[in-house]
């Protein structure tokens, strides 16, 4: 053989080497897929996904499923290049940087953590949005769920303290003390009066500046609620504020007599606030393609997803725009009957 063959040969071998190499080296990006999806009038492990006791509640059939979508990639398990060549030419999956569903500053446990709060609040607000449509009376308060290690309130303020005021402000949601914090310096003292057990005091936090330069203390808070009556959600593993619309809908079936869905299997996606306003969420491409999977023939979808879920949606999945949870309501009672106007997703 040539000196020159050779030589081609061994760059030949080099650059594959290094290719080799290369597509298994981990890279800043998450790869998104749809999830599951959990009925939530149905069963999770034989057990119901919303049970409620003290009311009496009503038989229901089809399906409000709650969508999801699944992750491969972040800090503790990076993906290689390989994998997100492979999401990057699939077109049910998307591949994003690592950052948009990580923050830098918070760590894989922190995340985790957030995530099992903002869930917890969303089931909450989803109770309480279902009560309030219905005109059921509740009363609501806030306490803290976690705090963050390292910053001012960690081991000042304890999980479980209800927060009954901020600098003598009454507590009335966690926006109220959210926005009292940051309406001090960093450096300044802030006072939280708060009932821990059976013992009510005042626990003075400094503030510190945040890395969006926001005051702040280091405090996770959530929504506490006195309903006359309890339900409870059963999602296992599910994390994340989106499902609260589906929830919400859950419940109002079962308190009303009558079915919403018409016996259909209806999915959808959405957050919702105590008084039912239904917000925008990530990932609606991959939680159109895992309702379609899962049957569903209709999917109710936050206004400000309509646009791009018209982009992605597939066939025979039809796109029903829900501003609020009444809307949604109103929506299904329209499919249901035939009579009414069904609000559609328009192209913005």
């Amino acid at each position: 053989m040539s000196r020159r063959a050779l030589t081609l040969l061994l760059a030949g071998f080099l650059v594959l080497a290094l290719g080799v190499v290369g597509a298994f080296r981990p890279v800043p990006y998450v790869v998104l897929s749809p999830g599951p999806t959990e009925n939530t009038i149905g069963e999770v492990d034989k057990k119901p996904v919303i049970s409620i006791k003290g009311r009496e509640t009503y038989p229901t059939t089809g399906a409000l499923s709650l969508v999801t979508v699944a992750y491969q990639g972040g800090p503790a398990a990076k993906i290689d290049l390989l994998t997100a060549l492979r999401g990057w030419l699939d077109p049910t999956v998307a591949v994003v940087p690592q950052e948009s569903i990580f923050a830098p500053d918070r760590t894989p446990k922190e995340v985790e953590e957030e995530n099992t709060v903002e869930m917890t609040n969303s089931q909450d607000s989803a109770t309480a949005a279902a009560l309030n449509e219905l005109k059921i009376p509740y009363t609501m308060g806030v306490s803290v769920a976690s705090t963050q290690k390292g910053k001012p309130a960690d081991g000042k303020l304890r999980q479980g303290d209800e927060i009954n005021a901020v600098d003598g402000k009454p507590a009335e949601d966690v926006t109220v003390v959210a926005d009292t914090v940051k309406a001090h310096k960093p450096g300044d003292d802030v006072v939280f009066t708060v009932t821990r057990g059976k013992e009510k005091l005042d626990v003075t936090v400094q503030t510190v500046a945040g890395p969006e330069k926001q005051t702040l203390v280091g405090v996770n808070m959530q929504s506490t609620y006195k309903f006359p009556f309890d339900v409870d959600i059963n999602v296992g593993d599910v994390g994340g504020p989106s499902a609260g619309l589906m929830f919400s809908l859950g419940i109002l079936d079962k308190l009303t007599p009558g079915e919403l869905t018409g016996g259909k299997k209806i999915a959808g996606t959405g957050t919702i606030t105590p008084t039912g306003e239904v917000g925008p969420i990530g990932g609606i491409a991959q939680k159109l393609v895992g309702a379609k999977d899962s049957g569903a023939t209709v999917f109710l979808t936050p206004a400000d997803n309509c646009a791009e879920a018209m982009k992605a949606v597939p066939d025979g999945l039809r796109l029903v725009k829900a501003d609020t949870l009444h809307d949604a309501v109103q929506a299904l009672d329209a499919l249901r009957s035939g009579k009414g106007e069904v609000p559609a997703c328009e192209a913005g």
